[in-house]
């Protein structure tokens, strides 16, 4: 039977366990302009030395007015890459592979002058109200989509993941409560994110996986559920999604009875379905830090991949304690073989 420490392959890259470090963004970009820091090089690389099958390096966007904040990552320029490169080179050194989120914040990005989306419809009654996308724009947004893939290529990523969730651009376009056009990005709600895969699928090499972060139900009222995602994340497949990363949520203010669960592994029944249905890999998430828990969810074939987030800030180690407690083989840095129990 399958468990967290079994090695598992997706097109041209070997994972050596199934536990993933999700994109998490830090805000710690020191210049504005979007060039990583010894933070994401200590960042990241820990969790390598930690032992992560899979590195996701956090939201990185594709246009200075995509980010989040001033202080996000970006790949809008070829000045970003190396540092990029720094961060991968030295992951791979310690065993593990890596991915990075491509993304465009959309309405949700706080310290653009003026955000734009596919409709003038702001996120809450806080913020800024976006200007609309002409047809044009849309289409000049893909190539810019395309333009960062190319460039996370040259960095050395073995897998690019699109960030199509949590009410960013891409959700933004599949979401009929932020998309109200009247053109052909309308009409198909799926045509963006559509675009934007086979602009990515363009600039990959053929053995290397695409990922798509997705929102598997959105909580607020008259919002889409798992029947609708599951249709438009078949659309996103047979446009060249190789796995999903199942999450939820994102696209506004939440409802009162809309509330996500609080409980361990509320999310895992989303990715469970999209991977029954689609018959396609899928990464779990959300308050999976322990670790009997991350290892039922493999052993029992709700997910393919696991993915850890704020256990794994709290402990660049997480994978190296996880085996302990499971009482699984992994490999341990000789440097720290004294701190651990031998199985």
């Amino acid at each position: 039977m399958d468990h967290l420490f079994t090695p598992f392959q997706l097109k041209g890259i070997k994972l050596k366990n199934r536990v993933v470090m999700p994109p998490m963004c830090q805000y710690s970009v020191t210049n504005k302009d979007g060039i990583a820091t010894d933070w994401h090089f200590m960042h990241y690389v820990s969790r390598a030395i930690g032992g992560a099958s899979l590195i996701i390096i956090e939201m990185t966007d594709v246009d200075p007015d995509g980010r989040i904040t001033d202080y996000d990552l970006g790949l809008w320029s070829d000045e970003q890459i190396p540092q990029l490169k720094r961060i991968v080179d030295a992951c791979h050194q310690y065993g593990a592979k890596v991915g990075i989120q491509i993304a465009h914040a959309g309405r949700k990005a706080e310290d653009a002058e003026i955000p734009v989306a596919p409709s003038a419809i702001p996120f809450d009654a806080n913020s800024k109200t976006p200007r609309a996308l002409s047809t044009e724009e849309v289409k000049e947004m893909v190539e810019k989509f395309r333009m960062a893939v190319r460039r996370a290529v040259q960095a050395g990523v073995d897998v690019i993941e699109l960030h199509g969730a949590h009410g960013y651009l891409i959700h933004q376009f599949q979401s009929h409560i932020t998309n109200q056009r009247t053109d052909e990005y309308g009409k198909e709600l799926t045509k963006f994110g559509k675009d934007v895969i086979q602009a990515a699928k363009s600039e990959m090499p053929e053995d290397m996986p695409l990922i798509m972060r997705i929102s598997a139900r959105e909580y607020v009222d008259g919002g889409y559920g798992i029947n609708e995602s599951i249709e438009f994340s078949r659309e996103y497949q047979k446009a060249g999604v190789d796995m999903f990363h199942v999450s939820a949520g994102g696209e506004g203010p939440i409802a009162a009875d809309g509330r996500p669960g609080t409980h361990v592994a509320y999310q895992v029944p989303l990715a469970r379905a999209i991977k029954q249905a689609l018959n396609i890999p899928v990464i779990a998430v959300g308050r999976l830090d322990e670790p009997s828990i991350a290892n039922s969810v493999i052993g029992n074939e709700d997910a393919d991949l696991v993915a850890v987030g704020r256990g794994m800030l709290r402990n660049p180690y997480w994978t190296l304690e996880a085996a302990t407690v499971l009482h699984k083989e992994t490999g341990i840095p000789r440097q720290y073989d004294l701190g651990f129990p031998k199985n």
